[in-house]
């Protein structure tokens, strides 16, 4: 009987171990990750360029550009496929999301291999080893020692980095503060929002020596539970791409090419960086920066007025089943879009709606903030209607007119009177709205501010540069909405 148990046990293991064997051979032949970027020519590499020296903004011939150790570790990845690369920037919490969802190949980012990550994605093997320090004021140099010295003061980390992980679990009466940008948390160092920054080595060091504002202590950091390494990033199942990348990877480590090539290549870069840290000298990222934030600005506008128009007519339908759904319909997406917050809207558009359709960063955050601002202006467009008295219809309706002409040519040109001073308000604060797209790397005044701030290490004047700059906009757009108002209230 024994036996017979033994043997049926082993043959239920032989069929399992079989099977998996199987499904693993299967997902192998049909994973063709490695294939498609081979087709396509391009490996497209999502990096947080805000952290120096693994990766950072850099003028270089004129241009601004992402540089850096991780720049350089894709640029061999890319080589050794034989594709080109390309790297697109957003911020540090977004990038896994880009992956998951097709917006990027790869992500280099000083990404730590951690247990949790690699659920959701693949990793490489290891191609440089960190540690964690903390940057503080150079003041408070004699007051904080390590981790253990801010007892009742505020850190800083990156949000969705391990140090912001680790400073949580390893502080005690420390508030721990998350932001997604270094500069950002930087800032925050630099006007005492906060008393130190945990960051990586290579980081702390590069912010530290370009800033005689700031020092670096250790952290004194336990890592033995956690993984400092830092490894590429790829989509789960990217068998055959994984297997290419770490092929690459191996002869980074083997001929030791992060601290003999890559890292003096990069603290070149920093050391150009600093040699003009005027703002004038950065006037062409302030200038492309009010290029897409006025190009959103506009395209939103024009796509939310018309989108609003319909959804106003479709608010106040009147007739039978077919009419009321309409109503129902309009009513519910504008309660639901009025009703979320417009970063949302964002992130799912550009990444939501990229598991359908692989829509451009610029495309997708006009869309989103046209679809927002659709909500708002069908509600103006609707209440401008009401406002219109009704024996207007009704004189237009006696003469022989269409419900539709008397809509268009009677009820409309003076609901739009009366809200112009409303949809000028949404055109001013669509200006300022913009600044939200810059979470998936659009490179409007926000995006490029913190460029600016990544390059020169100075925290306040790019925000002081930008803030002149929406004003001047706005400025200018409420005087020309002004004018159109009082030529209209005239007529």
């Amino acid at each position: 009987m024994k036996n017979k148990l033994i043997m049926a046990i082993a043959l239920v293991m032989a069929l399992v171990a079989g099977w998996a064997a199987t499904t693993t051979t299967a997902q192998a032949a049909t994973d063709n990750s490695l294939a498609k970027v081979q087709k396509k020519g391009t490996l497209i590499m999502g990096t947080s360029p805000d952290y120096p020296p693994y990766e950072f903004q850099a003028t270089v011939h004129g241009k601004s550009q992402v540089v850096g150790m991780d720049v350089a570790v894709g640029k061999k990845i890319a080589k050794d496929l034989g594709v080109k690369l390309v790297v697109k920037s957003m911020s540090f919490d977004s990038l896994l999301v880009a992956l998951q969802t097709g917006k990027v190949d790869m992500v280099i980012s000083g990404m730590n291999p951690t247990p949790a990550r690699r659920k959701n994605v693949d990793f490489t093997h290891t191609y440089y080893q960190g540690g964690y320090s903390i940057v503080i004021n150079k003041n408070d140099k004699g007051i904080y020692k390590d981790k253990d010295s801010f007892v009742g003061k505020t850190i800083g980390a990156q949000t969705g980095s391990t140090m912001y992980n680790e400073s949580k679990k390893q502080t005690s009466g420390t508030t721990v503060k998350g932001m997604t940008s270094v500069s950002d948390l930087i800032l925050g160092l630099q006007s005492h929002k906060l008393q130190g920054v945990a960051m990586e080595k290579p980081s702390a060091q590069a912010y530290v020596s370009n800033n005689k504002e700031l020092a670096m202590i250790p952290s004194h950091f336990d890592l033995s539970a956690s993984d400092t390494s830092a490894s590429v990033a790829f989509a789960k199942g990217s068998t055959s791409l994984v297997a290419a990348a770490n092929k690459s990877v191996d002869q980074i480590r083997k001929q030791d090419l992060v601290n003999k090539d890559y890292l003096p290549a990069a603290g070149k870069y920093l050391k150009t960086n600093t040699v003009n840290t005027s703002m004038l000298h950065y006037w062409k990222a302030f200038l492309k920066g009010i290029e897409y934030t006025l190009i959103i600005t506009v395209c939103s506008v024009f796509f939310g007025f018309i989108l609003g128009v319909l959804l106003s007519l479709a608010r106040m339908a009147q007739g039978g089943v077919f009419a009321t759904a309409l109503r129902w319909l309009a009513t519910a997406y504008v309660e639901f879009i009025r009703g979320t917050p417009m970063m949302v809207q964002v992130m799912f558009v550009y990444f939501g709606l990229g598991l359908i359709v692989n829509l451009p960063a610029l495309m997708s955050g006009i869309i989103a903030i046209s679809l927002n601002s659709g909500a708002y202006i069908a509600e103006y467009i609707r209440g401008g209607i009401n406002s219109v008295d009704k024996g207007q219809t009704e004189a237009a309706r006696s003469l022989g007119m269409t419900s539709g002409y008397t809509m268009r040519y009677v009820v409309l040109p003076q609901a739009l009177k009366n809200i112009w001073p409303s949809l000028g308000n949404e055109f001013i604060t669509l200006i300022k709205d913009s600044s939200i797209v810059s979470i998936i790397g659009v490179s409007e005044l926000i995006f490029q501010s913190n460029i600016v701030r990544s390059d020169t290490y100075r925290g306040v004047a790019p925000i002081a540069v930008i803030m002149v700059l929406y004003f001047i906009m706005t400025f200018t757009a409420s005087r020309i909405l002004n004018h159109f108002e009082r030529k209209m209230q005239h007529d």
